[in-house]
């Protein structure tokens, strides 16, 4: 037996059906003319992951089905190929007299103009980003079908992600007569998820006695990114075959027979660190958020300072420079070497800088409010005015070219509000929310060592790196002043916010319990503040979004 197998690791958008549908055909086309008979695209590749409330809408799910129809026919030219495409259906039933409808995700596998098979998902996550409990119904059956023919033919199980991670699926496909297993996925990436998800799968297919080939989406979705990542793993638990992270490609892997039990062969990516793989999250979140939303170009403010640095080399590396505009903005109180540390940058990315001063429109406010604040001392009130004239300039350019404001602020500075509302925190995408400034410097160093686009090397001025961060607000201002180190500040986030950890346990750990206290009080008064900033690129297991879902109003201390 000789079954050559093909990952189609593609990067779809959600409810184009009629594009993503072309992008199957092209795709299964090119792996029949290079001998594969059997395609796996990922989970609910027909509309792309997820559509979240489009699913509830009936047009939708027959809209899906007829896309679903359309492919099969388009490949009826292809003998002997069979194609595994994701997508929601649903069905009519009636509970106590009452019309209902079930909507699944589902897997169907078409072979010569017609669907031959198909697989309803039997466990449906409803934890971190997931909630397909809200839209689907589980599946209760199995799916086991021939791909291939005649000496060449392998019996293939079908899972849909979440499945895999569960022993029955598994199990009940192989007692079924499944000699392989064949999962398709749409699992949003962390730092590190890839891997674990080797790891897992490598549990699975020692208990179960089969391989497994798994098909991974690529991408961004608004506010997640899908990192490809696809792999096979042979029954002993043996990497087979892994395709590049954050690539849209066709990853092939063939399947032999050895005395009885299917083998699998193919290219092995390198492992990458944790930092490339970040970077290249970053990059692709961006690049698909502008992109498959039509903006044109990006708008930032330039700083001088580390967060918007790290941001202008993302956007850049997404983008290209000619399609990142960055406008410094100073205030009285900026320093001359953010000016020429924001000039320097700018030039070593070869974008467009603009220098657009904010004080004679400060001066205008404070003149305007003068008899309202008269007597009363300079504070937050006039720090804040500086960040929101800002904020005001960005969005003017914005509306009137046409470009998407990239915002700056990191997930520390979300966390305990360190950050204006309706001034550095308006725009349209957040590029580094998920990121501690731990982080954010960590990424800055590891983007100088590295030139993964060949854009250009050491992008950020070490100054910019190396002296201590500031608002510019007021005179002589650091962000020390009003928060713990950041080394501390981003432990307790971690351990508080990501883990869940209390604060208790959090003191335990030796950080002091003032800190402590006061952090966890910031991340929960400032709730309000985080429901109203823009979306950005989860890179975390939980970050700020999808994952954090706690009350503006609370007593609960």
């Amino acid at each position: 037996m000789n079954l050559k197998i093909c990952v189609a690791q593609l990067n779809l958008v959600v409810g184009d059906l009629g594009g993503n549908a072309q992008k199957i055909v092209a795709a299964a086309q090119a792996a029949y003319a290079d001998g594969a008979r059997l395609m796996l695209t990922p989970e609910l590749s027909i509309c792309g992951y997820a559509a979240e409330d489009l699913f509830l809408r009936p047009a939708f799910i027959s809209a899906c089905d007829q896309a679903v129809a359309a492919v099969a026919v388009a490949l009826a030219p292809l003998k002997d190929m069979s194609v595994v495409i994701g997508h929601p259906t649903g069905d009519g039933s009636r509970t106590r007299s009452v019309a209902v409808s079930r909507r699944f995700n589902a897997a169907s596998v078409v072979r010569e103009g017609a669907v031959v098979a198909t697989y309803a998902k039997r466990e449906l996550p409803n934890y971190q980003v997931f909630d397909e409990r809200r839209y689907f119904t589980p599946g209760h059956g199995v799916c086991v079908f021939d791909a291939g023919v005649g000496a060449d033919q392998v019996r293939v199980g079908l899972m849909i992600c979440e499945d895999a991670w569960f022993e029955e699926p598994a199990r009940l496909a192989v007692e079924s007569g499944a000699q392989m297993l064949a999962v398709i996925n749409a699992s949003p990436f962390h730092v590190g998820k890839g891997y674990e998800r080797e790891r897992t799968m490598r549990d699975r297919v020692l208990a179960c006695g089969v391989p497994m080939v798994c098909a991974h989406l690529v991408g961004g979705q608004d506010e997640v990114v899908f990192e490809g990542h696809s792999f096979a793993l042979n029954a002993g638990g043996q990497l087979a075959g892994r395709a590049p992270s954050f690539d849209e490609s066709l990853f092939f892997v063939t399947a032999c027979s050895a005395r009885g039990v299917v083998e699998f062969s193919g290219d092995i990516a390198p492992e990458r660190s944790a930092d490339a793989e970040l970077w290249d999250a970053l990059v692709l979140g961006v690049r698909d958020y502008l992109g498959k939303n039509g903006f044109p170009a990006a708008i930032l403010g330039l700083s001088g300072g580390i967060d918007s640095a790290l941001v202008l080399a993302i956007a850049v590396d997404a983008l290209g420079s000619a399609r990142v505009r960055t406008v410094m903005m100073p205030s009285p109180y900026t320093a001359d070497i953010s000016w020429i540390d924001a000039r320097a940058m700018a030039a070593r990315m070869g974008v467009r800088y603009d220098e657009i001063s904010i004080v004679p429109e400060f001066e205008a406010f404070k003149a305007s409010l003068a008899a309202d604040f008269q007597g009363l001392a300079s504070d937050a009130t006039e720090e804040n005015i500086q960040a929101r004239i800002r904020g005001t300039l960005l969005m003017a350019l914005s509306n009137k070219f046409g470009s998407i404001v990239l915002t700056t602020g990191n997930k520390s500075e979300l966390a305990t509000g360190y950050c204006t509302l309706y001034g550095d925190m308006a725009g349209g995408f957040a590029a580094i929310k998920d990121l501690s400034k731990t982080t954010v410097f960590r990424l800055a160093r590891w983007r100088n060592a590295n030139d993964p686009y060949a854009t250009c090397v050491a992008p950020i001025p070490e100054r910019i790196i190396t002296r201590p961060p500031s608002a510019e607000l007021r005179p002589d201002q650091t962000d020390q002043d009003s928060l713990p180190p950041y080394h501390v500040l981003d432990e307790i986030v971690e351990r508080y916010m990501e883990n869940d950890e209390s604060v208790a346990s959090i003191v335990a750990s030796g950080i002091d319990a003032a800190d402590a206290e006061r952090v966890t009080r910031l991340i929960k008064l400032n709730e309000y503040k985080r429901r109203q900033a823009p979306i950005g690129i989860r890179v975390t297991h939980r970050s700020f979004g999808k994952d954090w879902r706690y009350p503006i109003t609370s007593r609960f201390r």
